[in-house]
């Protein structure tokens, strides 16, 4: 690969990592709503669904550029 992709697929996987934090947080205060007692808010719930869709796209893509070293969680369905 050439050094143009390989910094893009780099940039890629940072993307991915903060879309990672981005589907945790939504996952966390999901989980507080469920703890203190009420259902989680299925806005919350969606969003956080489409993030990590979001994410996967964007690894599949470093993957795509840089071969399987730059996704750092790989393609896995987990946040």
């Amino acid at each position: 690969m050439s050094q143009d992709t390989d910094a893009v697929a780099e940039q890629l996987a940072s993307l991915a990592d903060s879309l990672a934090d981005l589907a945790l947080d939504r996952l966390r205060r999901a989980s507080d709503s469920v703890r203190s007692g009420e259902a989680p808010d299925p806005a919350l719930v969606a969003e956080e669904k489409r993030i990590t869709r979001a994410r996967r796209a964007v690894e599949k893509a470093a993957q795509l550029l840089g071969g399987p070293s730059v996704t750092p969680g790989g393609l896995d369905d987990g946040p």
